[in-house]
This record gives C-alpha cells, structure tokens and sequence, in this order.
C-alpha cells in the first residue's frame, strides 16, 4: 500500500510518499480502507519538532490521527458483521503508522459508524473539530442574546463555534483573516465579522456589543489574538483558550482576570476518556447527519500531496477543514 511518512522533522517537504507493507489485524483491531484522512494543525507542529513532551513520534513516522473508510478486515474478537461498514475513527499510537495511508490499523473499539446521509469526507471533517468544538461549548456554555466572539472563525472549528453559538440564540462575532474567510463567517451564521489583521478590529467589536464587550470568547486563535481578545471580554465573561496556532496560548493575566471575574477554560477542561470521547463524536456525527453542524471542508488534497496540505495550512491560505483523500472508496456520500 501506500503511506506519506515524515522522514525526519522538518518543513512540509520531509513528508514523503512510500510503499509500505498492509497492515494486518491483531485481537481487537480491525484494518480500514481509508478514504479520507483528517489533516490537523498540529500534526504540522509535530513534524516540524514541536511538541516533544507530549508526542514521542520518532521518524520516520506514518501522521495521522484520524480516518474515515470502510473495514476491511477485523482481528480476533471482533465482530465480522463490522466488515463492509462506513466508519470514521482515531487511529491512536501503533508503531508510527497513523492515518496518512491507503489503509490504516485501528484499534476496533475506536471506530464509529457514520450514519447514513452524511459522507465519509464530513465524518472526516468532525473527528477533532466536532468532538472540540460540542465541548468547548459543554464547558463554557452559551445563552441566548449574549455576544460571542469566536477567533480564527474560519477554520475547521471555529466555523463549527460560530454555528452552535448562532443556534443557541447569540449575536456571534466572528474574527479572522481576509475577505474570504469574513464571507465564510457571516454565512454560517456571524452577526458581525472583523478582520484581526487590521489594528482597529477590538474597538470595532467593542462597538458592536455597544461598549460593554463580549460575554463569551472562543479563542482558537492564542497567542497576541486571544489576549487582545480577553481585553474586550466583559466583566463577568467566559474566556475559552482551546486553541494555540499562533504558537501559544494566549497568556493571561491571573490578577486581572481575577479583578474582572472572567472564568477561563483552558484545553485540560476539554479532556475526555475514550469511551466519552467516541459518545460525542458519535453524537457530533448525528448532528451533523442531521444537518445541524456543517463541517466547512475548504480543500482537499491526494495523499501524495500530504506536505502541500501541511504546506497550506502553515501558510494560513485555507479555510474549514483540510483533508487527504485516496483511491479508496468511490462512496463519499
């Protein structure tokens, strides 16, 4: 079969296709012929060397933490009514070789069957962004008739945020880069879209909620963002830091946030054990089966091409979800 590995840390160009043997079911596992595979955002910080202390990939590795497909084979103690059926799920830590395949080894109990009426490429889509983005919204809560501020709105999850918050009753603002990408907010659902690469885009929030600020910030941006973004939360506010593509978490001040009793949540709020991780993700796919979350997939690339997409996204040149697509499954509805 073919894989894309990273042969050493590196830029986008040390992700190289190869041939590799095809992988074979142990006990509990099941082999699924991957359609699609998710491409994150921080699986290009960790090709890069980034992350150390939390991933211990050492190259050459196979990337990629999830995939979307039909079973091909299972392992012993499985189920074989399994084989044939659309899932999506994580492909978890085996030996280096995650989801950047033509057929990735998954442990079995991972796997989620995708309902029928939603493609294998948005199941694809909902694996990170739907599971983080149902919860960040769990945690922080949002009520009708409150501003909300949701940064890098366009991507993958912000998109999501900017839907739940809309359909929970709120007045989104949606922050982000470009015309594109403002188009694409207020379509799904932003009152008020502003640009955070303008200096004038705080005062133009603050205006917009009438000088009072926002009462909930999801911050998928970090960094300079995310603290330019706490400075216009409201007294009594919520502040979401689930998200660092700028190179960190926005760093925010403890006394201040204590003076202004802003709540903050940060990424270790949104941890769940596996078996809650599958329930929301299955829950985020009935959702989305049911056309209440709608997962932006903005481009999609071969997986030879694998370092273009890591290309992309560090270049911030896409919107929504970035995907790898194969030969594997002509099916994508």
């Amino acid at each position: 079969m073919r894989v894309v590995q990273v042969e050493r840390f590196g830029g986008p160009e040390v992700l190289v296709a190869a041939d590799a043997a095809d992988p074979v079911a142990g006990p509990g596992q099941a082999v699924v012929g991957v359609s699609v595979a998710d491409v994150g955002f921080v699986e290009t910080q960790i090709r890069a060397g980034g992350f150390g202390e939390h991933f211990t990939v050492i190259p050459p590795y196979v990337p990629g933490h999830g995939v979307a497909g039909q079973v091909i084979s299972v392992g012993e103690g499985v189920d074989t009514g399994r084989l044939g059926r659309r899932v999506a799920g994580y492909t978890g830590d085996h030996g280096g070789r995650g989801g950047y395949a033509e057929r990735a080894l998954v442990n079995a109990d991972e796997l989620v069957p995708v309902p029928d009426g939603l493609g294998l490429r948005e199941a694809a889509a909902l694996l990170h962004d739907g599971v983080t983005a149902l919860r960040v919204i769990e945690v922080t809560g949002v009520r009708p008739g409150e501003w909300v501020l949701v940064t890098a709105a366009a991507g993958g999850m912000g998109i999501l945020l900017v839907q739940l918050a809309h359909a929970a009753g709120a007045q989104v603002i949606g922050a982000a880069r470009g015309k594109r990408k403002l188009d694409l907010v207020r379509e799904h659902g932003a009152a008020v879209a502003v640009d955070y690469s303008e200096p004038g885009w705080i005062p133009r929030v603050r205006e917009a909620t009438g000088g009072a600020g926002v009462d909930v910030v999801f911050d998928g941006a970090g960094g300079g963002i995310g603290r330019a973004a706490f400075e216009v939360t409201a007294h009594g506010g919520r502040f979401s830091a689930h998200g660092a593509p700028s190179g960190g978490f926005a760093v925010l001040d403890p006394e201040e946030r204590r003076r202004r009793g802003v709540t903050v949540r940060g990424i270790e709020h949104l941890q769940l054990a596996p078996d809650e991780m599958r329930q929301v993700f299955a829950r985020a796919l009935s959702e989305g089966a049911a056309g209440r979350m709608r997962p932006v997939i903005g481009q999609t690339f071969p997986l030879e091409r694998a370092g273009d997409a890591h290309a992309a996204i560090e270049a911030r040149k896409v919107v929504g979800r970035t995907l790898l697509v194969t030969g594997n499954g002509r099916d994508m509805s």
